[in-house]
């Protein structure tokens, strides 16, 4: 009677357990449109023309009277959100650790920034400080709440399963922001038809994504559970501002100097996937001479296939391990970029080919690198090391967009800016290879799985 009250009760927990991981995934399906849609398409542009219908007569606004060219305030404003979640980040993260109420701080973040969004219907006009500021809650709170989310991949799966559930989240978002453009690229190519003006329906489309956004998240928030906190008494530090925060947590790192070590490479590749996706379209554009429609055409159809390939890439690391398939990613991305090198100008149809090859390692390269990082971590710390992980991810992918800049003016060249972003999958390689990741799982404390 014991054993099958014991076989019972490992039952239940197994299926308790597959009913979080699902709603887990629908974290990723919520808030990727957000990404996708507001952040990648429509609200750069968008809040670029309210600024420069607000600008003076030299093509200037003055937020709190200090003066900024129309045209930089959206980037300026992005900005100013990293600084803020770089802040934030460390001091949720350590809360989450300490306290156990990580779904309450979820839902905190999510709900901000989906009403931030949502608010984005009224930007209208020369309300661009409004834009300014509905663009720097709503991306700092994205930051802190998918901090939040992957730090519960090493506590709703299983080492020999993360790789695989990892990527079914990355494939989920994909898969939403897919959905969500093609609805949004209808509705704005076809405003006329429906009785909208060009700025009612991109402002249609930013609220949509908050709505989204919001209602999509009540999923994970009923199926995640928290788990008990570390307790005990509130170190200094975890009171402190968050770049204190941060270094405290890197010094904490450095008793697990391979899980840094592993970090260090993940900073350098990733800064050239990020740049890649925020240069991609300026090279399009600027070098090979695309239109708009095209460009868009091709962040659609990498959304659609990176769905495929963190799927795919998923698999590969059942058989190979999530480090040997990393790596074979870096090498797909530098072949990319140097098959980028040589497209020619006026050709979309080699930019989509382009545009596929991205997509196609985007996801699992991105998937990956979050389930690998999460064997690294000590128990109890998730949140907390998470949060250097995605400061890695966001808060400190400035050194590829700063070479890429730096290139074109030296050289004049396009061109020449893309393939100088090869060195960082090139390094990003060689600092990875070197981790022995069996030996940095062992020395987090963490079972080490049969491929890995």
């Amino acid at each position: 009677m014991g054993t099958e009250t014991v076989r019972t009760g490992a039952l239940d927990e197994a299926a308790e357990l597959r009913r979080e991981q699902r709603g887990w995934y629908f974290y990723d399906w919520a808030c990727s449109v957000y990404s996708t849609s507001v952040l990648t398409v429509f609200l750069g542009p968008y809040l670029t023309s309210v600024a420069e219908h607000a600008a003076d007569a030299d093509g200037y606004v003055h937020p709190l009277g200090v003066p900024v060219r129309a045209g930089s305030f959206f980037a300026y404003s992005v900005s100013l959100s990293v600084i803020l979640a770089v802040v934030l980040m460390p001091l949720v993260g350590s809360a989450a650790d300490r306290t156990g109420r990580k779904k309450h701080l979820l839902g905190a973040a999510a709900y901000t920034g989906a009403a931030a969004t949502t608010g984005m219907f009224f930007l209208n006009g020369d309300r661009y400080l409004l834009g300014g500021m509905l663009l720097v809650v709503a991306n700092a709170a994205q930051s802190v709440a998918l901090m939040l989310y992957n730090s519960y991949l090493p506590q709703i799966a299983p080492p020999e399963e993360r790789d695989a559930i990892s990527s079914r989240g990355w494939a989920f978002g994909y898969l939403a922001g897919s959905l969500v453009l093609i609805v949004n690229l209808v509705l704005y190519s076809a405003h006329d038809s429906f009785g909208l003006s060009e700025t009612e329906a991109v402002r249609i489309c930013l609220a949509a994504a908050g709505l989204w956004w919001g209602a999509f998240t009540l999923i994970p928030l009923r199926r995640l559970r928290d788990r008990g906190g570390r307790g005990g008494r509130t170190p200094p530090e975890a009171t402190a501002p968050g770049l204190r925060q941060l270094a405290a947590t890197v010094r904490d790192m450095r008793r697990h100097p391979l899980t840094l070590s592993f970090l260090l490479a993940y900073l350098v590749y990733n800064d050239g996937i990020q740049t890649v996706i925020s240069q991609a379209s300026v090279y399009g554009s600027e070098e090979l001479g695309l239109g708009q429609s095209t460009l868009i055409g091709a962040v659609l159809l990498v959304q659609v296939l990176a769905v495929a390939g963190a799927l795919t890439m998923g698999r590969l690391a059942r058989t190979y391990g999530a480090k040997r398939t990393i790596l074979g990613s870096l090498v797909a991305w530098t072949v990319t970029l140097a098959a980028g090198y040589f497209l020619p100008a006026g050709a979309p149809v080699w930019f989509f080919v382009l545009a596929s090859g991205i997509g196609l390692v985007l996801g699992g390269s991105q998937a990956l690198s979050r389930s690998l990082f999460s064997h690294l971590v000590p128990p109890g710390k998730e949140a907390e090391y998470f949060a250097a992980y995605e400061m890695s991810d966001r808060g400190m992918s400035w050194l590829g967009p700063l070479l890429f800049g730096v290139t074109y003016q030296l050289t004049g060249s396009y061109r020449s800016a893309i393939i100088s972003l090869v060195a960082f999958f090139v390094i990003g390689f060689v600092l990875l290879a070197r981790v022995p990741v069996r030996r940095a799982i062992g020395e987090a404390g963490n079972p080490v799985p049969q491929k890995i």
